[in-house]
């Protein structure tokens, strides 16, 4: 990721977060009815996978909004976050990774086996994919229902440009999103990158967006 990707989440429009705000397509749509099935799921833990950008907190704020639970970054979970949990039938562990606590991440685990809890965790890469250190906490990553969010098809692409830039009102005739949709990589990351660039142009040059500035950007 370059460093347009780390600026993105700086944008001052409002992120929504809500249901009818996710759109479905197939990249997406087997991880929605996953959530929407709870509690009839065959294990109590989750994995959802995916880029970053490709909607895992979305997906995970329709399951709280839905179903109430408590939510934590992986790599700021404490010992008084496990006292937390006792109160709460459903946790979501955010952006897990190489990087954390493996104890507290194993504890964690444990506490929600013993007390039928259920348990959400996302990550870049499926958990079972982790190189964890600590053996026991690899072995129960075995445990996990594994859901991937797969590459954005052309729908889903069209979707999330259309949306991200009439959110900034940046508003495209249908054959300039067409021309993108053909041209830019089937990467979510890349998708978001290219939606600032043209939004950051756009603003220092005080112009509508063109075919030509497209072209630029996507040769970038």
């Amino acid at each position: 990721m370059n460093k347009f990707d780390q600026r993105i989440i700086k944008f001052d429009y409002e992120k929504n977060l809500k249901k009818e705000d996710f759109y479905v397509s197939e990249s997406n749509k087997h991880i929605l009815k996953q959530i929407d099935n709870w509690p009839k799921w065959e294990k109590n833990f989750l994995n959802i996978s995916g880029e970053n950008y490709s909607g895992k907190t979305h997906l995970v704020n329709i399951f709280l909004k839905k179903f109430k639970g408590i939510k934590f970054e992986a790599n700021l979970l404490t010992d008084e976050n496990l006292k937390e949990i006792k109160m709460c039938q459903n946790v979501i562990l955010e952006n897990l990774n190489e990087n954390v606590n493996e104890k507290l991440i194993y504890t964690l685990l444990n506490i929600i086996d013993q007390e039928n809890k259920y348990l959400i965790i996302t990550s870049l890469k499926p958990i079972v994919d982790i190189e964890f250190s600590l053996k026991d906490l690899k072995s129960r990553t075995k445990n996990f229902l594994l859901q991937s969010i797969k590459k954005p098809d052309d729908e889903l692409v069209f979707a999330l440009i259309l949306k991200n830039l009439s959110d900034r009102q940046i508003f495209l005739e249908k054959k300039l999103i067409d021309f993108i949709i053909k041209r830019i990589d089937r990467s979510y990351g890349k998708i978001f990158d290219f939606i600032y660039k043209i939004d950051e142009i756009s603003l220092k040059k005080k112009k509508s967006i063109d075919l030509k500035m497209i072209k630029n950007v996507l040769e970038e």
